[in-house]
């Protein structure tokens, strides 16, 4: 079972940038997609950006701010979000995400971090 610890979260004012990671323990699926999700103060959750072995996407309210990468090492893959220029409406629990299995037909989430952005 795959395990997820996402981290880099804080408060931080407008403008500003943070970097998330997101270490993913016993984890073998370099072919699989990891990716980060949002969900904002009474909001649904959302997709905001992923990376597949074919690139990666990102939601267009964050496009041209936010770079995710990742780093495959043996048996720990670890995920970032670089985020600058911070606005308000990015304020959110951020969630990393794991694809997993032969098929990579099983997904993880991580408990999530806390952004806050403030004006």
């Amino acid at each position: 079972q795959v395990q997820l610890a996402e981290s880099g979260g804080g408060s931080v004012q407008a403008g500003g940038s943070l970097e998330l990671s997101c270490v993913v323990s016993e984890y073998t699926f370099s072919n699989c997609r990891m990716a980060w999700y949002r969900q904002g103060p009474g909001k649904e959750r959302e997709l905001v950006s992923s990376n597949t072995i074919s690139g990666n996407t990102y939601a267009d309210s964050v496009k041209g701010r936010f770079t995710i990468s990742r780093d495959n090492a043996k048996n720990t893959h670890t995920l970032y979000l670089q985020m600058n220029s911070l606005k308000t409406e990015d304020t959110a629990m951020y969630f990393c995400a794991a694809d997993w299995g032969p098929r990579c037909n099983v997904r993880s989430f991580g408990q999530g971090t806390q952004v806050t952005v403030s004006s």
